[in-house]
């Protein structure tokens, strides 16, 4: 597919940089314009949670039916990837999803979010993705990976993948209840149809993401890692990036996290809510901090969460 488009010319992990700033851009505007947060449709504002919520669940059935879609059409082999591990680690599951809740909470916003804000002025949000990026590489590739295969360990062996796929048969008869479910709840909590359909827009950006880093740019002499929109691994990788370019090359994570800042940061400007914001009495600096080393359980999601793709829409 790649060699048919006619980027011979291009390599495909330089072509997937600028296929991940366009996948970022997307996001930074549409998450900055609907205010796209989980946290914010289960914690936040009264007055917020149902708009919410809604925008948020409207984007997973879109990423959870174009995600089914391009899988079950051959355009995104997940066979091999580990996501569809054999094993279901229990404990890591439950004490990594304990984790990103606290985090969630404490920083006021998921790694996404807090993406948004950092590139709208809120230094309380940049300083909370550099001490993330810094934990997440630790925890993923650091002094800290030891602790996170050690903890995944302590799982249960299926003898299949541990997906809905392989529990039904099928991934279609599963994924069409998932998504009538969670449209009927989207659209019942009386959210906007501009709100529902940025949401829907985000969501789409999922199978996008994996069917254009597995399959349009996929070359067999030159291949790339099959990649979705997601955080954790694109931070470290922009971090690690950015204090040693000239030893490494960057690929599309650090495409998208580019893409994001560049985005939220266009929409933020366009509308006039580009605003500078640090610390006060009410957001404690202890907060974030915690809330971002807290984030690190988003590392054990590889080894933590075989299930599927899809449901990376969250952000990590």
């Amino acid at each position: 597919m790649f060699e048919e488009l006619g980027l011979e010319g291009w390599r495909p992990l330089a072509a997937s940089v600028v296929f991940g700033l366009l996948i970022g851009v997307a996001f930074g505007v549409l998450a900055q314009r609907s205010r796209f947060c989980l946290r914010r449709g289960l914690v936040g504002p009264e007055a917020e949670r149902s708009s919410a919520l809604g925008t948020w669940l409207m984007a997973l059935a879109v990423s959870v039916a174009g995600s089914t879609a391009a899988i079950e059409d051959g355009f995104v082999d997940f066979s091999g990837h580990r996501l569809y591990s054999e094993s279901l680690p229990l404990a890591a599951i439950v004490i990594a999803g304990l984790m990103f809740g606290a985090g969630m909470v404490l920083a006021r916003g998921c790694a996404s979010r807090l993406t948004i804000l950092a590139a709208t002025g809120n230094m309380r949000a940049m300083m909370t993705i550099l001490i993330f990026a810094e934990a997440a590489h630790a925890t993923l590739k650091g002094v800290l990976a030891p602790a996170r295969t050690w903890l995944g360990g302590f799982a249960i062996d299926l003898g299949q993948p541990a997906t809905l796929s392989a529990l039904f048969g099928s991934a279609i008869v599963p994924a069409v209840l998932i998504v009538a479910i969670l449209v009927f709840v989207a659209v019942r909590s009386g959210v906007s149809w501009t709100q529902l359909a940025m949401g829907a827009l985000i969501g789409s950006l999922i199978p996008i993401a994996w069917v254009g880093t597995g399959y349009v740019l996929h070359d067999e002499f030159d291949p790339i890692a099959l990649q979705g929109l997601a955080f954790t691994l694109p931070a470290t990788e922009a971090l690690f990036w950015t204090v040693a370019g000239t030893a490494i090359e960057p690929g599309f994570g650090v495409g998208v996290i580019g893409g994001v800042l560049v985005g939220s940061l266009l929409a933020s400007v366009a509308f006039g809510e580009f605003k500078l914001a640090g610390f006060d009495r009410d957001t404690p600096t202890s907060n974030y901090i915690v809330g971002g080393l807290l984030w690190v359980s988003e590392a054990f999601w590889p080894v933590a969460a075989p299930s599927a793709p899809a449901c990376r829409v969250s952000g990590c």
